[in-house]
Protein backbone atom coordinates (compact mmCIF):
# COMPACT_ATOMS: atom_id res chain seq x y z
CA UNK A 1 0.00 0.00 0.00
CA UNK A 2 1.67 3.26 -1.09
CA UNK A 3 1.82 6.46 0.94
CA UNK A 4 -0.58 8.41 -1.26
CA UNK A 5 -0.94 11.44 1.03
CA UNK A 6 2.17 12.90 2.71
CA UNK A 7 1.94 15.64 5.32
CA UNK A 8 5.01 17.71 6.13
CA UNK A 9 5.43 20.90 8.12
CA UNK A 10 7.74 23.82 8.86
CA UNK A 11 7.63 27.02 10.82
CA UNK A 12 8.62 29.20 7.86
CA UNK A 13 10.37 28.80 4.51
CA UNK A 14 13.67 30.44 5.32
CA UNK A 15 16.45 27.90 6.02
CA UNK A 16 18.44 25.17 4.35
CA UNK A 17 16.25 22.49 5.93
CA UNK A 18 13.15 24.05 4.45
CA UNK A 19 14.73 24.54 1.04
CA UNK A 20 15.59 20.84 0.86
CA UNK A 21 12.06 20.08 2.06
CA UNK A 22 10.59 22.06 -0.84
CA UNK A 23 12.72 20.14 -3.36
CA UNK A 24 11.45 16.88 -1.91
CA UNK A 25 7.87 18.10 -1.99
CA UNK A 26 8.25 19.01 -5.65
CA UNK A 27 9.56 15.53 -6.41
CA UNK A 28 6.71 13.85 -4.53
CA UNK A 29 4.14 15.93 -6.39
CA UNK A 30 5.80 15.07 -9.71
CA UNK A 31 5.49 11.39 -8.76
CA UNK A 32 1.73 11.78 -8.40
CA UNK A 33 1.49 11.85 -4.61
CA UNK A 34 -0.72 14.24 -2.65
CA UNK A 35 1.25 16.53 -0.34
CA UNK A 36 0.03 18.83 2.40
CA UNK A 37 2.51 21.44 3.64
CA UNK A 38 1.59 22.95 6.98
CA UNK A 39 3.31 26.25 7.82
CA UNK A 40 3.41 28.16 11.06
CA UNK A 41 3.73 31.45 9.17
CA UNK A 42 3.62 32.70 5.63
CA UNK A 43 6.53 34.30 3.82
CA UNK A 44 10.22 33.54 4.16
CA UNK A 45 13.12 33.56 1.75
CA UNK A 46 11.84 30.56 -0.23
CA UNK A 47 8.15 31.44 -0.37
CA UNK A 48 8.51 32.07 -4.10
CA UNK A 49 9.77 28.50 -4.61
CA UNK A 50 6.49 26.85 -3.59
CA UNK A 51 5.33 24.45 -6.32
CA UNK A 52 2.34 25.81 -8.21
CA UNK A 53 0.40 22.59 -7.62
CA UNK A 54 0.77 22.92 -3.84
CA UNK A 55 -1.42 25.05 -1.65
CA UNK A 56 0.22 25.58 1.72
CA UNK A 57 -2.03 25.50 4.76
CA UNK A 58 -1.38 28.10 7.42
CA UNK A 59 -3.10 27.54 10.73
CA UNK A 60 -1.10 29.53 13.24
CA UNK A 61 0.90 27.89 16.01
CA UNK A 62 2.19 24.52 14.85
CA UNK A 63 1.80 22.95 18.29
CA UNK A 64 -1.96 23.42 17.91
CA UNK A 65 -2.30 23.17 14.14
CA UNK A 66 -0.25 20.03 13.47
CA UNK A 67 -2.18 17.52 15.63
CA UNK A 68 -5.47 19.06 14.49
CA UNK A 69 -4.52 18.87 10.81
CA UNK A 70 -3.35 15.26 11.15
CA UNK A 71 -6.62 14.31 12.83
CA UNK A 72 -8.70 16.15 10.19
CA UNK A 73 -6.86 15.09 7.01
CA UNK A 74 -5.64 11.62 8.09
CA UNK A 75 -2.52 11.54 5.87
CA UNK A 76 -0.79 8.23 5.22
CA UNK A 77 2.53 9.43 6.63
CA UNK A 78 4.11 12.49 8.30
CA UNK A 79 7.54 13.76 7.26
CA UNK A 80 9.48 15.77 9.84
CA UNK A 81 12.08 17.73 7.80
CA UNK A 82 14.69 18.26 10.53
CA UNK A 83 15.59 17.26 14.06
CA UNK A 84 14.75 20.69 15.45
CA UNK A 85 11.13 19.83 14.48
CA UNK A 86 11.00 16.44 16.22
CA UNK A 87 9.47 17.91 19.38
CA UNK A 88 6.38 18.69 17.31
CA UNK A 89 6.39 15.12 15.99
CA UNK A 90 6.45 13.73 19.54
CA UNK A 91 3.65 16.10 20.59
CA UNK A 92 1.53 15.10 17.60
CA UNK A 93 1.98 11.40 18.34
CA UNK A 94 0.88 12.05 21.93
CA UNK A 95 -2.15 14.15 20.97
CA UNK A 96 -3.44 12.02 18.07
CA UNK A 97 -2.73 8.72 19.81
CA UNK A 98 -3.31 5.40 18.07
CA UNK A 99 -4.77 7.09 14.99
CA UNK A 100 -1.49 8.94 14.32
CA UNK A 101 0.06 7.86 11.02
CA UNK A 102 3.72 6.78 10.85
CA UNK A 103 6.27 9.55 11.31
CA UNK A 104 9.59 9.70 9.44
CA UNK A 105 12.17 12.31 10.46
CA UNK A 106 15.38 13.54 8.89
CA UNK A 107 18.41 14.17 11.09
CA UNK A 108 19.33 17.53 9.61
CA UNK A 109 21.66 18.87 12.28
CA UNK A 110 24.36 17.63 14.61
CA UNK A 111 23.50 15.14 17.35
CA UNK A 112 26.46 16.33 19.41
CA UNK A 113 26.32 20.02 20.30
CA UNK A 114 29.61 21.49 21.51
CA UNK A 115 27.89 24.85 22.03
CA UNK A 116 25.75 23.43 24.84
CA UNK A 117 26.81 23.53 28.47
CA UNK A 118 27.42 20.09 30.01
CA UNK A 119 23.99 19.80 31.72
CA UNK A 120 22.23 20.83 28.52
CA UNK A 121 24.26 18.32 26.48
CA UNK A 122 23.19 15.61 28.92
CA UNK A 123 19.53 16.59 28.54
CA UNK A 124 19.84 16.77 24.78
CA UNK A 125 21.33 13.27 24.65
CA UNK A 126 18.46 11.96 26.78
CA UNK A 127 15.96 13.65 24.45
CA UNK A 128 17.50 12.05 21.37
CA UNK A 129 17.28 8.70 23.11
CA UNK A 130 13.48 9.04 23.30
CA UNK A 131 13.08 9.39 19.52
CA UNK A 132 12.63 5.66 19.01
CA UNK A 133 9.38 5.90 20.98
CA UNK A 134 7.60 8.20 18.52
CA UNK A 135 9.41 7.85 15.17
CA UNK A 136 8.80 5.07 12.67
CA UNK A 137 11.72 5.93 10.43
CA UNK A 138 14.91 8.00 10.55
CA UNK A 139 16.88 9.41 7.62
CA UNK A 140 20.41 10.82 7.60
CA UNK A 141 22.29 12.29 4.68
CA UNK A 142 25.68 10.54 4.87
CA UNK A 143 26.99 7.27 6.34
CA UNK A 144 28.88 9.04 9.15
CA UNK A 145 25.88 11.09 10.23
CA UNK A 146 23.67 8.00 9.96
CA UNK A 147 25.96 6.14 12.36
CA UNK A 148 25.90 9.11 14.73
CA UNK A 149 22.11 9.39 14.54
CA UNK A 150 21.61 5.67 15.12
CA UNK A 151 23.88 5.71 18.16
CA UNK A 152 22.07 8.74 19.59
CA UNK A 153 18.49 7.57 18.98
CA UNK A 154 18.64 3.78 18.96
CA UNK A 155 16.93 3.80 15.56
CA UNK A 156 18.45 2.45 12.35
CA UNK A 157 19.05 5.43 10.06
CA UNK A 158 18.58 5.18 6.30
CA UNK A 159 21.03 7.21 4.19
CA UNK A 160 19.33 9.49 1.66
CA UNK A 161 21.17 12.66 0.53
CA UNK A 162 19.28 15.89 0.09
CA UNK A 163 18.13 16.63 -3.46
CA UNK A 164 20.66 19.00 -5.05
CA UNK A 165 20.07 22.40 -6.56
CA UNK A 166 20.43 22.72 -10.36
CA UNK A 167 24.10 23.33 -11.14
CA UNK A 168 24.90 26.31 -13.40
CA UNK A 169 27.65 26.16 -16.03
CA UNK A 170 31.08 26.12 -14.38
CA UNK A 171 33.37 29.04 -15.18
CA UNK A 172 36.59 30.54 -13.86
CA UNK A 173 36.28 33.08 -11.04
CA UNK A 174 36.69 36.68 -12.05
CA UNK A 175 37.49 40.07 -10.59
CA UNK A 176 38.92 40.79 -7.15
CA UNK A 177 39.86 37.75 -5.06
CA UNK A 178 36.73 36.89 -3.10
CA UNK A 179 35.79 34.62 -0.23
CA UNK A 180 32.10 33.67 -0.10
CA UNK A 181 30.12 32.58 2.93
CA UNK A 182 26.50 31.44 2.62
CA UNK A 183 24.31 30.93 5.66
CA UNK A 184 22.15 32.55 8.30
CA UNK A 185 23.68 35.31 10.40
CA UNK A 186 23.21 33.30 13.59
CA UNK A 187 25.57 32.14 16.37
CA UNK A 188 25.93 28.60 14.97
CA UNK A 189 27.65 29.85 11.82
CA UNK A 190 30.41 31.84 13.60
CA UNK A 191 30.95 34.35 10.81
CA UNK A 192 32.94 36.39 13.33
CA UNK A 193 35.79 33.89 12.78
CA UNK A 194 35.85 34.59 9.06
CA UNK A 195 35.78 38.36 9.53
CA UNK A 196 38.59 38.13 12.09
CA UNK A 197 40.72 36.18 9.59
CA UNK A 198 40.53 38.85 6.88
CA UNK A 199 43.26 41.22 8.22
CA UNK A 200 45.74 38.31 7.97
CA UNK A 201 45.11 38.14 4.21
CA UNK A 202 46.23 40.46 1.41
CA UNK A 203 44.48 43.82 1.26
CA UNK A 204 42.89 43.06 -2.11
CA UNK A 205 40.93 40.07 -0.74
CA UNK A 206 37.28 40.74 -0.06
CA UNK A 207 34.65 38.79 1.85
CA UNK A 208 30.97 38.48 1.00
CA UNK A 209 28.59 36.70 3.40
CA UNK A 210 25.16 35.96 1.94
CA UNK A 211 22.48 35.48 4.58
CA UNK A 212 20.32 37.23 7.10
CA UNK A 213 19.77 36.86 10.81
CA UNK A 214 19.86 38.23 14.32
CA UNK A 215 23.65 38.77 14.42
CA UNK A 216 23.74 41.37 11.63
CA UNK A 217 24.24 44.32 14.07
CA UNK A 218 27.03 42.50 15.94
CA UNK A 219 28.81 41.51 12.72
CA UNK A 220 28.50 45.01 11.30
CA UNK A 221 29.98 46.38 14.53
CA UNK A 222 32.89 43.92 14.30
CA UNK A 223 33.52 44.96 10.69
CA UNK A 224 33.52 48.65 11.67
CA UNK A 225 35.88 48.14 14.63
CA UNK A 226 38.36 46.38 12.35
CA UNK A 227 38.05 49.04 9.65
CA UNK A 228 36.96 46.45 7.09
CA UNK A 229 33.90 48.22 5.66
CA UNK A 230 35.43 48.32 2.16
CA UNK A 231 36.43 44.65 2.21
CA UNK A 232 33.42 42.93 3.80
CA UNK A 233 29.88 42.95 2.43
CA UNK A 234 26.72 41.52 4.00
CA UNK A 235 24.21 41.70 1.13
CA UNK A 236 21.50 39.65 2.90
CA UNK A 237 19.73 36.60 1.58
CA UNK A 238 20.46 35.56 -1.99
CA UNK A 239 17.99 33.61 -4.07
CA UNK A 240 20.79 31.99 -6.09
CA UNK A 241 23.79 31.13 -3.86
CA UNK A 242 25.27 28.87 -6.56
CA UNK A 243 25.78 31.84 -8.85
CA UNK A 244 27.56 33.71 -6.06
CA UNK A 245 29.78 30.71 -5.34
CA UNK A 246 30.60 30.26 -9.02
CA UNK A 247 31.92 33.83 -9.16
CA UNK A 248 34.06 33.46 -6.01
CA UNK A 249 37.56 32.08 -5.50
CA UNK A 250 36.88 30.08 -2.32
CA UNK A 251 33.82 29.21 -0.23
CA UNK A 252 34.15 29.16 3.57
CA UNK A 253 32.00 27.60 6.29
CA UNK A 254 33.26 28.22 9.83
CA UNK A 255 30.41 26.89 11.97
CA UNK A 256 30.57 25.48 15.49
CA UNK A 257 28.34 22.60 14.43
CA UNK A 258 26.52 21.37 11.34
CA UNK A 259 24.57 18.37 10.14
CA UNK A 260 25.45 17.80 6.49
CA UNK A 261 26.31 21.26 5.16
CA UNK A 262 24.77 21.55 1.71
CA UNK A 263 26.77 24.69 1.00
CA UNK A 264 29.94 22.58 0.74
CA UNK A 265 28.38 20.23 -1.81
CA UNK A 266 27.09 23.23 -3.77
CA UNK A 267 30.50 24.91 -3.81
CA UNK A 268 32.21 21.75 -5.04
CA UNK A 269 29.53 21.26 -7.69
CA UNK A 270 30.69 24.50 -9.36
CA UNK A 271 34.37 23.69 -8.93
CA UNK A 272 35.14 25.97 -6.02
CA UNK A 273 37.48 24.91 -3.20
CA UNK A 274 36.12 25.03 0.33
CA UNK A 275 37.61 25.92 3.69
CA UNK A 276 35.54 24.46 6.52
CA UNK A 277 35.76 23.89 10.24
CA UNK A 278 35.45 20.36 11.61
CA UNK A 279 31.85 21.09 12.53
CA UNK A 280 30.42 17.68 11.58
CA UNK A 281 31.65 14.19 10.68
CA UNK A 282 30.02 14.81 7.30
CA UNK A 283 32.54 17.56 6.47
CA UNK A 284 35.33 15.02 5.98
CA UNK A 285 32.99 12.89 3.85
CA UNK A 286 32.29 15.84 1.55
CA UNK A 287 35.80 17.32 1.50
CA UNK A 288 37.19 13.86 0.88
CA UNK A 289 40.62 14.85 -0.47
CA UNK A 290 42.97 17.87 -0.07
CA UNK A 291 42.31 18.67 -3.73
CA UNK A 292 38.79 19.76 -2.81
CA UNK A 293 39.55 22.04 0.12
CA UNK A 294 40.87 22.32 3.65
CA UNK A 295 39.34 21.33 6.99
CA UNK A 296 40.54 23.23 10.06
CA UNK A 297 39.87 22.96 13.78
CA UNK A 298 37.03 25.20 14.94
CA UNK A 299 39.12 27.59 17.03
CA UNK A 300 42.41 27.52 15.12
CA UNK A 301 42.51 31.04 13.75
CA UNK A 302 46.00 30.64 12.26
CA UNK A 303 45.02 27.48 10.39
CA UNK A 304 41.91 29.19 9.04
CA UNK A 305 43.90 32.15 7.70
CA UNK A 306 46.57 29.84 6.23
CA UNK A 307 43.96 27.72 4.45
CA UNK A 308 42.26 30.76 2.96
CA UNK A 309 45.62 32.18 1.90
CA UNK A 310 46.51 28.92 0.14
CA UNK A 311 43.35 28.76 -1.94
CA UNK A 312 43.50 32.46 -2.81
CA UNK A 313 47.08 32.25 -4.07
CA UNK A 314 47.27 33.02 -7.79
CA UNK A 315 47.88 29.89 -9.81
CA UNK A 316 46.46 27.49 -7.23
CA UNK A 317 44.72 24.68 -9.06
CA UNK A 318 40.96 24.69 -8.54
CA UNK A 319 39.13 21.38 -7.98
CA UNK A 320 37.21 19.74 -10.78
CA UNK A 321 33.43 20.01 -10.30
CA UNK A 322 31.98 17.26 -8.11
CA UNK A 323 28.51 16.07 -9.06
CA UNK A 324 26.30 16.21 -5.95
CA UNK A 325 24.38 13.12 -4.86
CA UNK A 326 20.65 13.00 -4.23
CA UNK A 327 19.13 13.25 -7.71
CA UNK A 328 16.87 10.31 -6.81
CA UNK A 329 16.19 11.49 -3.24
CA UNK A 330 12.44 12.02 -3.71
CA UNK A 331 12.01 8.52 -5.13
CA UNK A 332 14.06 6.95 -2.33
CA UNK A 333 11.96 8.72 0.29
CA UNK A 334 8.79 7.47 -1.38
CA UNK A 335 10.11 3.90 -1.36
CA UNK A 336 10.81 4.25 2.37
CA UNK A 337 7.38 5.77 3.04
CA UNK A 338 5.66 2.98 1.09
CA UNK A 339 7.51 0.26 3.04
CA UNK A 340 6.59 1.82 6.36
CA UNK A 341 2.94 2.33 5.43
CA UNK A 342 2.67 -1.22 4.09
CA UNK A 343 4.17 -2.59 7.31
CA UNK A 344 1.74 -0.57 9.40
Amino acid sequence: MPARHILTYAQALRGGVERAQLRLVRGWLDAGRDVTLLLGEEGGAFWGELPESLRPIRRGRLAVALPRTVADLRPDIIFCPGNHYTGLAAWTRLRVGRDCPPIVAKMSNACHRPDFAAPVRWGHARWLGTHRRFLDGLVAMTPATAAEASAATGLPAIVIPNPPAPVPPVRSPFGQRTIIGVGRLEPQKRWDRLIAALPALDDDVRLVIHGEGSLRPALEAQIARAGLQRRVTLPGHTADPLAAMAAAHVVALVSDYEGVPGVLREALSVGRPVVATDSSPAVAEIVATPALGTIVARDDARALAAALRHWLMPGTRLPSPVAPPGHDAAERYLALFDRIVAAR
